[in-house]
């Protein structure tokens, strides 16, 4: 009997020391699935609080007759709507769902409401909703179903607005306008083949919409639609091939309209076109980088827009009649996006982020040149020396091709040589920009890991050769370019050559399995989020309105030649020469790369012996966006970091 007691004794006493450690490790949240990742104590929440609070504030919309504006922001697990009546002011929040909400349009007369589009658990199968800024009522306007809508552009009276959506079947993108005051009269006004189509412009008499025609990074054409007679005219020629044709508006003169183009030009140049005579005028010729973008004055007097020089933004001012501009100076060195002109043309609001800022909304007065700062993020406990500023650096790669990237070094604290964390962006067609760390400086401010984020060939930013450079048949050039950084690194005295790991999204997720098999002698570790494990499965599940669209990136797997090539280089096929260990993370409800990517990549790994870590968050998508999914993986990533590469 006393041996049975202390038998029990015993046992509760372990269940109880049991429970006890349970209780110093964070324990993954409900919609999280996790697999060999290793035990994360609660010690590490508390040394990365200082990193993980900060917030940001972008521009969504100005109100057309008041002074405020409509922001985006998160409070609590996810961006939401905030009105902002003054500079400085508070915060208003007007949304309040799980889901996050980053767009929204004014009703264009009164502003009495606004229309939205919020998805479901990062399926990107967006919906429009009416929100009533009196009672914060949201009221669904579209089928509720797996369809993508959005591209609002309203007629000027405010009666109805043009859209596109994929719901006539889940492929094609096509042209509907709706009353949102009668969601029933919703109707099919232009229907087209393919997912690459969306409104750029609507004329002020709403007769009129210029229609873009998106086919790849290197390739966009332009129409015009007349809303009255259905008639649509093309407007570039759509024989013409590996040419950018987009982002068009209408101008002040009736005959002529704007866009961005890189014809004749390795470079977008903002450019006009006249209807009548189809003359094209260049207007940028003397910046020798890409317009990323512009915006027009409600009386089109007045034109904004801005450059993307080396993963920097600048901003300038166009008189649109004389053509002529000059920049904006007085605006720090960092990224800009955004902007929109005040209804009296008086002013320009825009969101701006610096290496050491998060983003914020700031209004610039045309007329004294003064800026006002509109939100003021916090950026929790970091201070501005806890915070890594970016160098420029550039590389040869195989075939003395310059690649180029960005460089944040560990803090001045750490001795010896550092470790290193190579990021690569996703697109292919992204690019690094010379972006605020955020959260990632706990990486160099407090482990001491150098973080290099590369624009390897394919990237845009540097030129429309540039970015073709990694189509079909060269898609694995751009993977040498990683092995060039390998040998750059190797050379740099701060840098341990011994300590690298490759980290990446989307594509470069791809490209972090890739360097995984190529060069898996000369690096520690890797982690993959969202990325393409097999070319051939990807084409086949991804959604298909994005699928052609892909195809010609890629290349198009129903031709042998090309099926047997993505065969070859896909990493799935090359798990064999994966030696080092892989952390996997993975949206289920990925639209672009299918969960069954990530899943097909951990399992044959897991069959072959190889370490490897697996996270997927079953309400999320393409990355994560919930607070406490995106806490989760920074720690699951800094615990997968002190197991592998730092030790």
């Amino acid at each position: 009997m006393k041996k049975l007691n202390l038998s029990l004794f015993l046992l509760l006493f372990g269940l109880c020391l049991k429970a006890q450690e349970k209780k110093n490790f964070v324990s993954p949240n409900e919609n999280l699935i996790t697999e060999n990742i290793a035990e994360i104590p609660k010690e590490l929440v508390v040394q990365t609080k200082k990193y993980s609070e900060s917030r940001g504030a972008s521009l969504i919309e100005i109100h057309p007759l008041k002074n405020e504006i409509i922001i985006a922001t998160r409070f609590g697990s996810t961006a939401q709507l905030h009105k902002v009546i003054q500079p400085l002011g508070a915060r208003k929040q007007i949304t309040f769902f799980d889901e996050p909400v980053g767009n929204a349009s004014f009703e264009p007369t009164k502003g009495d409401y606004l229309i939205y589009s919020k998805d479901i658990g990062g399926n990107e199968f967006g919906q429009l909703f009416k929100l009533d800024l009196k009672t914060l009522k949201s009221t669904l306007i579209t089928d509720g179903g797996r369809s993508q809508n959005g591209g609002i552009n309203w007629k000027k009276d405010g009666s109805g607005f043009y859209f596109s959506s994929t719901k006539r079947n889940g492929g094609d993108r096509d042209i509907y306008y709706m009353n949102p005051n009668d969601p029933k009269s919703v109707t099919l006004v232009l229907q087209v083949k393919g997912g690459g189509w969306g409104i750029q412009d609507i004329s002020n008499d709403g007769k009129k919409l210029l229609v873009g025609e998106y086919v790849s990074a290197n390739e966009s054409h332009l129409w015009l639609f007349e809303t009255e007679t259905s008639k649509l005219t093309q407007l570039t020629n759509r024989n013409d091939k590996g040419i950018v044709q987009s982002n068009a508006g209408f101008s002040n003169n009736a005959n002529e309209i704007w866009f961005v183009t890189d014809r004749d030009n390795e470079f977008q140049r903002l450019s006009t076109f006249n209807l009548d005579t189809k003359k094209i005028m260049y207007h940028t010729s003397s910046i020798a980088w890409n317009v990323e973008s512009y915006t027009l004055s409600d009386d089109k007097k007045q034109m904004a827009f801005s450059t993307n020089e080396g993963g920097l933004n600048k901003l300038y001012l166009m008189n649109s009649t004389s053509k002529t501009f000059k920049e904006v100076k007085n605006i720090p060195i960092g990224l800009i996006s955004g902007y929109n002109f005040t209804k009296d043309g008086q002013s320009l609001f825009f969101t701006q982020s610096t290496a050491d800022s998060s983003s914020d909304v700031y209004k610039l007065s045309l007329k004294t040149n003064k800026i006002e700062r509109w939100t003021e993020s916090e950026l929790g406990e970091m201070q501005k020396e806890d915070m890594s500023s970016p160098k420029f650096i550039e590389w040869n790669s195989f075939d003395n091709l310059k690649i180029s990237g960005f460089y944040y070094p560990a803090a001045s604290k750490f001795i010896g040589k550092r470790p290193v964390l190579i990021n690569i962006h996703g697109g292919p067609e992204g690019q690094s920009m010379a972006s605020f760390l955020g959260s990632n400086n706990y990486y160099t401010n407090e482990l001491g890991v150098v973080m290099i984020f590369p624009n390897v060939r394919g990237s845009s930013g540097f030129g429309k050769s540039y970015i073709a450079k990694d189509n079909g048949f060269l898609r694995e050039d751009s993977v040498k370019d990683i092995g060039a950084l390998l040998d750059w690194i190797a050379q740099q005295p701060e840098l341990d050559n011994d300590r690298i790991m490759i980290m990446g999204g989307s594509y470069g997720g791809y490209m972090t399995f890739a360097t995984a098999f190529h060069y898996a002698d000369r690096i520690r570790c890797s982690v993959d989020v969202v990325g393409i494990s097999n070319f051939n499965t990807f084409l086949k599940n991804t959604e298909e309105y994005r699928r052609d669209l892909r195809r010609v990136e890629y290349g198009d797997e129903r031709e042998p030649k090309m099926y047997a090539f993505l065969d070859k280089i896909s990493p799935l096929n090359n798990t064999d020469k994966i030696k080092k260990p892989l952390f996997i993370i993975q949206g289920t409800n990925d639209p672009r790369v299918p969960v069954t990517e990530a899943t097909q990549m951990r399992d044959k790994l897991k069959a072959q012996g190889n370490t490897v870590w697996y996270l997927e968050a079953k309400d999320e998508g393409h990355g994560f966006r919930k607070k406490a999914n995106v806490d989760y993986q920074r720690l699951a990533v800094i615990r997968f970091m002190e197991e592998y590469l730092l030790k």
